[in-house]
């Protein structure tokens, strides 16, 4: 996953932020322009691009930045499949990337889900072709 510096926008000018603070007045619908095709946007992206409108209609300058989906041990340890006691000993070796707040660990979905499809690619990705012997017919007569 590529981080991207965050973008930060000064305030609207009055003239500007009068006409956007009417627009957004009761408003439900969001629907986004790019290079003239409409796309209408999800519930939550709604309500996230409304209240940066909102902000810049009230004359505050704003910042927008990527927030990567940060779980717990426990919930790193279920979503790979392992203990919790496994993850620890992956997180103090290195091998899972850890962020801490305070003293938890926090753990990025991107890095579980990569690290399970190192340990997926880790394996031989060709078939073993097992012998299997068919049973002899002994019939007795």
């Amino acid at each position: 996953m590529t981080a991207r510096a965050p973008r930060s926008a000064a305030a609207l000018p009055p003239e500007q932020a009068g006409p956007l603070r009417r627009t957004l007045t009761g408003s439900s619908d969001v629907t986004v322009f790019v290079d003239g095709t409409a796309h209408r946007l999800p519930e939550e992206a709604q309500a996230a691009v409304v209240d940066l409108l909102a902000r810049l209609s009230d004359g505050d300058a704003v910042q927008v930045t990527s927030v990567a989906e940060l779980l717990t041990t426990s919930q790193a340890a279920e979503l790979a499949g392992i203990s919790h006691s496994y993850l620890r000993k992956l997180t103090d070796a290195g091998t899972l990337p850890v962020e801490y707040r305070g003293s938890h660990r926090r753990i990025r979905r991107s890095d579980v889900e990569e690290w399970l499809r190192s340990q997926l690619r880790r394996k031989d990705p060709s078939p073993v072709a097992v012998a299997v012997e068919e049973p002899e017919n002994h019939a007795a007569l």
